[in-house]
């Protein structure tokens, strides 16, 4: 045997960074584009949300405004929508409910910034639990994009 059983470099006709799930990225048909450049040009979030409601990002950008005048319940409600429609989004794109959705891919973030949104409304309206398991999930997604978000990247 040529290489040592510890950490193989290729198993079969496969480089071993194949292996497992691989990550996903939302199209470029996304209606995140579209309401990135609508919000980019000064549209309200509301109006963006209103006319392309699956976009995550636009959810995500309701409920950070909710949360900031303090309106919890509506912030988590505005989240929760913007994660479903994430999700649904990631699943037509392949993703399986396992792997990476990097951050770095810009389409990506209007659902990893609901994601985000979810857990910190779950947190303040007494869901510790969700809000353990949100954070899980998106550490897991991508470990960069807890602290990006935090730090108001987008």
């Amino acid at each position: 045997m040529s290489q040592s059983i510890g950490g193989p470099q290729r198993i079969g006709n496969l480089d071993a960074s194949q292996l497992g799930p691989q990550p996903t990225y939302l199209p470029a048909d996304h209606p995140d584009v579209e309401a990135r450049r609508r919000l980019d040009g000064g549209e309200e979030p509301l109006d963006v949300a209103h006319d392309l409601p699956g976009s995550s990002l636009a959810w995500a950008l309701l409920a950070d405004e909710a949360f900031d005048e303090g309106r919890r319940v509506d912030s988590y409600a505005y989240a929760r929508v913007g994660y479903h429609r994430g999700l649904d989004a990631l699943r037509a794109a392949g993703w399986r409910g396992a792997g990476p959705i990097p951050y770095e891919h810009e389409v990506n973030r209007g659902f990893l910034r609901a994601l985000y949104a979810l857990g910190r409304a779950s947190a303040a309206i007494g869901e510790g639990e969700e809000a353990q398991r949100i954070e899980k999930f998106l550490r897991e997604s991508d470990p960069a994009a807890l602290d990006a978000i935090a730090a108001g990247q987008s």
